[in-house]
């Protein structure tokens, strides 16, 4: 019986972006990236998620209490004790920051959460090394069920050594140089459909396509948001936003409701934004998009529609200002600059 696979093209794609960002933590070992990654992806959307003793248990960590402290001293925050207390009350961990550099739709948190949970409890490796299930997750998501795969190049190297392992567990049916080939047991794991690799290759024309067609100007602002490591945004998301055609969204009655509400409580929002702004900017070398702004500034409870108006409006007060419709320009605008304070006072109560 063949079993559907887990993840779609994009939610492979979002699989390996989670793995390529907890693969470039300050970490040393398997162990804290193992928890990393599993804490990361239930947290990505509201930079919150839980995980139990039990949980912990079922990762199989080497050295559990040192994977703890090397995430506490990145400033990631358990409220409650996952070694000493009760091993089925979840404990939430805090990790700031996270949803602008791990951006992910809901569904594909759901899904390449479980994702993750499978792959790492599959039959073949679930008593293995830690390292050896790290690399599964890697080969699994850079891999399809139809053709060999290549070592990725941000596999960690610790994991490099487990290999063998994965090969003698029979999670890999093949593994020669940097060349693997998944058993068919575990093939439904797979990141990349038949064919989608193509459908990758593709699109990497497309977008070769559109940047030689841009000004240099443009071009060179769409590889440094391609480019950027602080960001690490999957590449179809990047082509989708330069690419896509503008469109204007209608301001529905409830949204201006909500922002009236929202502006009461956030009196210095312009400030906030440009100073926020403008520290994106000198760190990335571009702006941030709107999603970006809002969640590192702690907008990010409402609606798209609000977030989209909020920019907006301080657009339209000039506190920000941006290249429209060019994504990931947003930057300081005229009311940031230094003036009289009456009449900076009335722009931002406006």
């Amino acid at each position: 019986m063949t079993v559907p696979f887990l993840l779609t093209v994009q939610q492979g794609a979002a699989a390996r972006s989670l793995l390529h960002y907890a693969g470039s933590l300050p970490l040393a070992g398997a162990d804290a990236q193992l928890l990393a990654t599993v804490i990361a992806i239930r947290a990505a959307r509201d930079e919150q998620g839980n995980i139990t003793g039990q949980d912990m248990r079922s990762l199989r960590l080497t050295d559990p209490e040192s994977a703890l402290a090397a995430l506490t001293a990145l400033g990631w925050h358990f409220a409650g004790d996952l070694r000493g207390g009760d091993d089925e009350a979840p404990v939430t961990v805090t990790v700031s920051g996270l949803s602008s550099v791990l951006p992910i739709s809901k569904t594909a948190r759901s899904r390449v959460s479980g994702w993750t949970t499978r792959t790492l409890t599959a039959k073949p490796i679930r008593k293995t090394s830690p390292q050896a299930r790290l690399a599964a997750l890697f080969l699994a998501a850079y891999s399809s069920s139809d053709c060999y795969g290549t070592l990725p190049q941000d596999l960690p190297e610790h994991c490099l050594g487990a290999l063998p392992e994965l090969t003698s567990a029979g999670f890999l049916a093949d593994l020669a140089d940097d060349r693997y080939l998944l058993d068919v047991s575990v093939r439904h794991l797979s990141g990349l459909h038949p064919r989608s690799h193509d459908n990758m290759a593709i699109a990497r024309l497309n977008w070769q396509a559109w940047k030689e067609r841009a000004s240099p100007a443009l071009r060179r602002h769409a590889e440094n948001v391609e480019h950027c490591t602080l960001c690490s945004i999957p590449l179809d998301q990047v082509a989708s936003a330069f690419m896509r055609p503008a469109t204007q969204m209608k301001v529905l009655p409830r949204v201006r409701t909500a922002y009236g509400a929202w502006k009461d409580t956030q009196p210095d929002r312009g400030p906030h934004a440009a100073e926020f702004a403008a520290a994106w900017r000198a760190e990335h070398g571009h702006g941030p998009s709107i999603r970006q702004l809002c969640s590192g500034l702690g907008w990010s409870a409402g609606p798209r529609e609000l977030q989209v108006f909020i920019v907006r409006r301080l657009i339209a007060n000039e506190w920000l200002t941006d290249t429209a419709p060019v994504p990931w320009t947003l930057r300081p605008g005229k009311a940031a600059q230094p003036r009289h304070p009456a009449t900076a006072l009335a722009s931002a109560a406006r």
